[in-house]
């Protein structure tokens, strides 16, 4: 009877399943697209990137010595100099003669001034003799300390006065040695103070400049290192010894270097976006293995500097792109798993541009999907784009 009813069904049951499959597959959700990477083993560095300027170790700007005519500077930059290498002459600017009437007013008042004198040095002596009787006197009770102390007084303030005449005049006779005719100025040698390389001519032209006008700048082009301005709540992360990479410099791999010194002072610097930022000075300067591909730098040019202030050579880490903070703030990952994503809470150390450290809840070789949407959730069906 079964095996009757089933015979007669048979047809109708089987396209019922077929149906029944299709409405499945029709509403079965279809697998979400995503990017995935790799948890893995491997170096990771931590440090802080900033612009940096390159500047010889020692450099000289050779200023004018005197006031007066300068010869052209026939030097070019790039130029070798030795210490003591002519640079160029001057033609210092002659004393202004005095005229008659000059000469006659400063003669009038040395003639007045050694009258001074001779009148402070009467007054001083006469207030010596003045105080000495009466510091006699005062032995016997004679004289009242007020008394001596005001011949005391007399014979300072004469000494004084006598001092003061004394320098008038030798001011006075200093101005009449002036020279009382027209003359030229002697020429005046401008030398390199040590050996290097021109680095800048600043004023290559001939005329006439004034005293302490800069001329050129002398440094040794083979010696360079960097300045890095970073921001003050950064430098104080930074030590003396730091290992650094040189980037951005025109070459294909960074430069060695190490930090040398780190200011001690602090100064305000205006960002591009108008922020008042208090900004140091750190030091940098090459290892000797990078002193070939350093040479290739000069004075003044514009670097990448990246101070390593965390280094791991056999870290286990993910790609950040798959962190995102939870709904209770702390990092989580989907991890992509037999074909449908995960939910995972992991712990992360250091954090750099590239990797994050697990420090737990990930193991190596791990699979995680990368930059994970609003939209997935855990358990849902992914699959690698």
């Amino acid at each position: 009877m079964m095996l009757d009813t089933l015979k007669r069904w048979r047809w109708a049951s089987l396209i019922g399943a077929v149906l029944l499959l299709g409405l499945v597959y029709a509403f079965w959700p279809e697998a979400v697209p995503v990017d995935i990477g790799k948890v893995s083993r491997g170096e990771m560095a931590v440090g802080v990137t900033d612009d940096g300027v390159t500047r010889a170790e020692e450099y000289y700007v050779v200023s004018a010595p005197v006031t007066g005519y300068l010869s052209r500077i026939e030097l070019e930059p790039g130029d070798d100099v030795g210490p003591g290498t002519l640079i160029t002459r001057m033609t210092g600017r002659p004393a202004t003669p005095l005229d008659a009437r000059s000469t006659q007013e400063l003669r009038a008042a040395l003639a007045a001034s050694r009258a001074a004198e001779a009148s402070a040095n009467a007054t001083l002596g006469q207030a010596r003799r003045d105080l000495a009787r009466a510091e006699e006197l005062s032995k016997e009770g004679f004289v009242a300390r007020a008394q001596l102390e005001e011949d005391r007084t007399r014979v300072a303030t004469g000494k004084a006065s006598l001092q003061q005449s004394r320098a008038e005049v030798s001011r006075i006779r200093a101005l009449l040695a002036q020279p009382t005719g027209t003359g030229s100025g002697s020429a005046v040698a401008v030398r390199a103070p040590s050996g290097g390389s021109v680095l800048t001519v600043i004023n290559e032209s001939e005329g006439v400049i004034t005293e302490g006008t800069p001329l050129v700048t002398i440094g040794d082009s083979s010696r360079i290192e960097v300045v890095v301005d970073l921001l003050s709540r950064e430098a104080v992360r930074v030590k003396e010894g730091d290992r650094v990479e040189i980037s951005q410099w025109g070459g294909p791999r960074p430069i060695p270097a190490r930090v040398k010194r780190i200011e001690p002072f602090g100064r305000l610097k205006i960002s591009a976006l108008g922020i008042e930022e208090q900004r140091v000075n750190v030091i940098v300067d090459f290892t000797a293995e990078a002193a070939k591909q350093a040479a290739r730098l000069g004075h003044g040019y514009q670097v990448d500097a990246t101070v390593i202030l965390w280094h791991a050579k056999d870290a286990l880490r993910l790609p950040i792109g798959a962190l995102f903070r939870g709904s209770e703030g702390g990092w989580q990952v989907f991890v992509a798993g037999s074909g449908s994503a995960e939910l995972r809470a992991v712990k992360v150390g250091h954090i750099n541009d590239e990797f994050a450290e697990v420090l737990d809840g990930l193991a190596k070789n791990e699979t995680v999907v990368l930059n994970p949407g609003n939209a997935l959730s855990d358990g849902m069906r992914i699959a690698p784009r």
